[in-house]
């Protein structure tokens, strides 16, 4: 990042104290520090000498409006300090210094530890603030050792720290999109190749990241509220930058220090995933394949005959006429809704593919209405917009209008009147092909391409689901996008886009994931089997024994590969990918049970240890394993012929779920990993709630019990487990306008004292409609 023409902001010339903190004026802009919550600031500074009051739609509540239940305490003072003056913002939890000459701002617990600090060049310039031409860049300090967490999905280790990183939606593999990043690289580099786990940016970027202080463990949060393009640099010793290419500087800071605690309140800012349909938890079978309806249906029948669970059968961009959107092949799919009544029947929910781009094609009724109604992108002449996808020329519906949202929310609304159960958002980065998106102008060309770039994703998904609910009111709402930005959590679910074939993207899928989650979305998975390129039987069933171990479980792959059904590499590996996918299915009021308490909390589904292990340097750079709930821990498998590997347990106790033997946590095991399993553990205390069978779909599954897997501790103390049964597909389970949510929650009680261990529950709620269980039965894991 060169920012030696930047022009730094160095003097403060007034303060005074604002309603929510303070208003300081300098180089002719005004600059806010507002308390939003005892252990969370807002750092705003003005362009042209005014405040954009919506940056992006990644903030969904007014972040500094009273809350009776935690209200903000602060003060505001005026210091001096070794001879330079600086004023204080101070909460419950952290202090805030303002300092005048030379302009620069702290941020710091109330303990004294660091939370943000400023730090200055080899010359003693401090680069708090500093502009060119719209951009705005800041450096501030970092400890040689620190840790760097978030940013969304990015390749590599999950610790970003030692890369630098590029914020811009990008379709991965598209040479014309992604030729600006490799240009100049040298060929050895990792980062030149589109298909390497190292390259960068990616589909999805969320500026929201942590910052692990490699001496005390604790965290500090940083959200910057801004669309544009911008990068992050983490590759020096002693400090760190952060650029954006355009829009006003809006960041939170969070003061932590436990990451739950950053997480909790960055997804207030943000917004929290809804519940999910129980069935878009189940297994679902896609790929990229010109199929007819009698192919649809011949491979929904074999995963019955085969009694394999299935609840999702996809269909990709062959399924329309001629790639246009909201159209169906009437060759292929003579009677679509006769298809999916008869998919809906044996259990399957069908999910098509829509992607943004509508083909330039006068005579098609939805490019025709979209001119009719203006709702496309313009340019500056104020010409329709137009890329190149897979329709051949297309135009970009204008998202950042609420008019085009509505239209195209219509839109979705009678294409699920056939009978599809959810939509597929794909191409959404926007992705133009060989056109240059940046003459894509929003807002009725009043606002340039670079302001709703990465929020394109987020708005094509408000305007879906605005049109699922109006056309079904009732359900729970299903949306999967490929692109997405700060806030896509509160729509859709993320997949990891076009991976490859190979092993290391098996494994790159781990961190990825757990970036997801530690940047607010939980619902996410990578395709299985790897999407590009041929699999392999080993490769496939590891894969599909991880998959089903992940929030998002999809098997998916390109045309023209080799077939990767679960029945294509011979019996042996479909039984075993069979008894995978099964345990998901038992399991299923275990990830039910996670993915509620994700949408209360934000805490994700599949994480990182250091997420719950911040404390323990050992698992700092931890990533081929991973939490599966708060009390899962998953080692998948991630080399060709690995017979065994070495798994890192943390504190408390484990048992292996397969051999039933406990190890203490804190040490390294080497564990056997046979071709029939993969390394997974229970942690000691919890209550693990699964299906007593695996059915084969969750479709109108309603067992009369429900088996509480009880992990016997070794040690004295209590552990809690908690429960969430509802129906699992109306949104009565969200509470609305009624009292409580229809709804049951059972929390469980495990404790031991003086060597005797004793067991508890107790269920709370109202209940719910079509609620069939009738007992618990209690499967006692003992130590000895």
């Amino acid at each position: 990042m060169r920012t030696d023409h930047f022009i730094r902001f160095e003097h403060v010339d007034s303060v005074e104290e604002a309603e929510h903190g303070l208003l300081a004026r300098l180089h002719g802009e005004l600059l806010r520090i507002d308390a939003v919550r005892p252990d969370v600031v807002r750092l705003q500074l003005s362009r042209g000498g005014s405040f954009d009051p919506k940056p992006t739609y990644a903030v969904c509540v007014d972040p500094i409006a009273p809350d009776p239940d935690e209200p903000v305490a602060w003060r505001a003072e005026r210091v001096d300090s070794d001879g330079e003056g600086a004023w204080r913002l101070v909460t419950d939890e952290l202090v805030v210094t303002l300092w005048l000459d030379p302009f620069r701002v702290d941020v710091h617990r109330t303990d004294g530890s660091v939370v943000v600090e400023s730090v200055p060049d080899s010359e003693g310039r401090y680069w708090t603030y500093a502009t060119l031409n719209d951009a705005w860049t800041t450096r501030r300090r970092i400890g040689r050792d620190d840790a760097i967490y978030g940013l969304g999905e990015k390749g590599g280790h999950h610790n970003r720290r030692g890369r630098d990183f590029t914020m811009w939606n990008t379709d991965v593999l598209n040479e014309h999109a992604t030729a600006e990043f490799r240009a100049g690289l040298d060929p050895d580099d990792p980062r030149s190749d589109m298909s390497s786990t190292e390259f960068d940016p990616y589909y999805v970027t969320i500026p929201f990241f942590y910052q692990r202080d490699a001496t005390s463990g604790a965290a500090a949060g940083s959200f910057v509220d801004n669309g544009y393009r911008g990068e992050y640099e983490f590759s020096r010793d002693d400090e760190y930058r952060v650029t954006f290419h355009g829009g006003q500087w809006t960041e939170y800071v969070f003061a932590g220090p436990s990451m739950a605690s950053i997480l909790e309140r960055y997804t207030w800012l943000t917004g929290r995933a809804s519940l999910p349909p129980i069935w878009a938890l189940g297994y679902h079978q896609c790929r990229w394949h010109a199929y007819s309806q009698a192919d649809v249906e011949r491979n929904a029948k074999r995963y019955r005959d085969d009694e394999f669970p299935c609840d999702g059968m996809w269909l990709d961009i062959d399924y329309m006429d001629g790639y246009r959107v909201f159209t169906w092949d009437s060759s292929r799919f003579p009677d679509p809704a006769g298809m999916l009544k008869g998919l809906s029947n044996q259990g399957f929910r069908t999910i098509s593919i829509v992607d943004p781009g509508v083909k330039h094609d006068p005579g098609y009724s939805v490019y025709d209405d979209g001119l009719e109604q203006d709702v496309f992108c313009r340019t500056e002449g104020g010409d329709t917009y137009i890329g190149q996808v897979w329709p051949g020329n297309t135009a970009f519906p204008d998202f950042a209008t609420p008019e085009a949202r509505s239209w195209w929310g219509a839109l979705n609304a009678k294409h699920v009147e056939s009978g599809l159960a959810g939509i597929w958002n794909d191409m959404n980065e926007p992705a133009t092909g060989e056109i240059a998106p940046q003459a894509m102008l929003f807002d009725k060309g009043r606002a340039k391409h670079e302001r709703y770039h990465n929020q394109y994703a987020l708005l094509m998904a408000m305007g879906t689901i605005e049109g699922l609910r109006a056309a079904r009111p009732e359900a729970r709402t299903f949306i999967l996008s490929r692109a997405g930005s700060a806030g896509i959590q509160r729509y859709a679910a993320n997949w990891m886009g076009d991976n490859q074939a190979r092993w290391d993207h098996l494994w790159v899928s781990m961190p990825m994931a757990c970036g997801f989650g530690l940047s607010g979305q939980p619902f996410v998975g990578a395709d299985i089997g790897g999407f590009q390129g041929d699999t392999n039987p080993e490769l496939f069933l590891r894969w599909m024994q991880m998959g089903a171990l992940t929030p998002f479980c999809r098997n998916h792959s390109e045309i023209n590969n080799i077939d990767q059904y679960p029945w294509s590499f011979g019996s042996e590996i479909h039984d075993l990918a069979r008894e995978a996918v099964r345990l998901r299915y038992r399991l299923m009021p275990y990830i039910y049970s996670a993915f509620v308490r994700a949408t209360e909390t934000g805490e994700p589904v599949q994480r990182p240890l250091v997420l719950d292990h911040q404390d323990d340097p050992a698992v700092v750079d931890l990533d081929d394993q991973y939490l599966f709930g708060r009390d899962l821990l998953v080692a998948p498998v991630t080399e060709q012929g690995q017979t065994s590997r070495t798994v890192y347990l943390p504190a408390g106790d484990w048992y292996d779920w397969h051999t039933g033997e406990v190890h203490p946590g804190g040490q390294r095991i080497t564990v056997e990993t046979p071709l029939e399993r993969i390394p997974l553990f229970a942690r000691a205390g919890s209550t693990i709630p699964m299906w007593a069978e695996a059915p084969a779909s969750t479709d109108g599954y309603r067992p009369e019990s429900i088996e509480l897997h009880v992990f016997d501790p070794l040690v004295d103390g209590r552990w809690e487990s908690v429960l969430v049964e509802d129906d699992g597909l109306t949104v009565a389970a969200e509470g609305g306008d009624a009292d409580e949510p229809a709804r049951l929650t059972t929390t469980v009680v495990v404790e031991r004292t003086d060597g005797e261990v004793s067991v508890e529950h107790s269920t709370a709620g109202p209940g719910y409609a079509g609620h069939a269980r009738t007992r618990f039965d209690v499967v006692h894991h003992a130590a000895a």
